[in-house]
């Protein structure tokens, strides 16, 4: 589904990724952990081509994405939950949901307004309120519903639990967790090792902007010193 090969971004003279190499199959879930600063949204900006890669290869089903533009990366496949949710304020939550809806790259995508508001039924309750009159809970709901309007191949979530209350932690890991079971490839980005080891199929451990670590839940469960050294647990 989405191969990186040995990417370094910069910003500016600054280089962020040395070498960022990961992988992630069709229907696989795979998380990317690390302390703040290792260069974790840095790999989703390069994915996305918001920060392109200077040298490497990121390939998507195949297609060569490492330049292209934003936008055809995301009509090819690839839904993003960005950092910090950039929900639009000033649109109600169904005008959120609608405004970059999608029907997928081949057109016959099965995410539709009805369903995911299915799925979370809080927005169906919220639905008349602006972007800006949400709960971050509620806006974080909107930013998933919002990236599977796009009907992705590949889902990616930058800090998919950043600051939310338990409860609704909860409820984004069943979120998930039911997008695993209907085959949907996700990258996530969070710090809940206990939680996502619970779904997630491989985990990749960033530091100074390249991978340390990689392999199962239960490997990353049993070795308290990679927790310990690279995540602080």
């Amino acid at each position: 589904m989405l191969e990186v090969n040995s990417i370094n971004t910069f910003y500016g003279q600054s280089q962020v990724l040395f070498g960022m190499s990961l992988k992630i199959a069709a229907g696989e879930v795979i998380t990317l952990m690390g302390r703040n600063g290792m260069g974790k949204t840095t790999t989703v900006r390069s994915i996305m081509g918001l920060t392109p890669a200077q040298s490497g290869e990121i390939l998507f089903k195949s297609v060569n994405i490492t330049t292209q533009p934003s936008y055809k990366i995301a009509r090819l496949g690839v839904g993003l939950v960005p950092e910090g949710r950039m929900i639009s304020p000033n649109l109600d939550v169904l005008e959120n949901l609608v405004a970059t809806a999608y029907a997928g790259p081949n057109g016959n995508g099965s995410w539709s307004l009805e369903r995911v508001l299915g799925l979370f039924p809080r927005l169906r309750e919220r639905k008349t309120s602006m972007g800006n009159q949400l709960s971050g809970g509620e806006q974080q709901m909107l930013a998933i519903a919002r990236a599977l309007m796009t009907n992705p191949d590949l889902l990616i979530l930058d800090e998919a639990t950043e600051g939310l209350a338990p409860l609704i932690r909860e409820e984004i890991w069943a979120c998930l967790t039911g997008l695993k079971q209907e085959g949907q490839s996700i990258l996530v980005i969070d710090k809940n090792v206990l939680a996502l080891s619970k779904f997630a199929d491989r985990h990749y451990i960033m530091e100074k902007g390249q991978v340390v670590w990689e392999g199962s839940s239960t490997s990353l469960i049993e070795d308290k010193e990679i927790k310990y050294k690279y995540l602080g647990l």
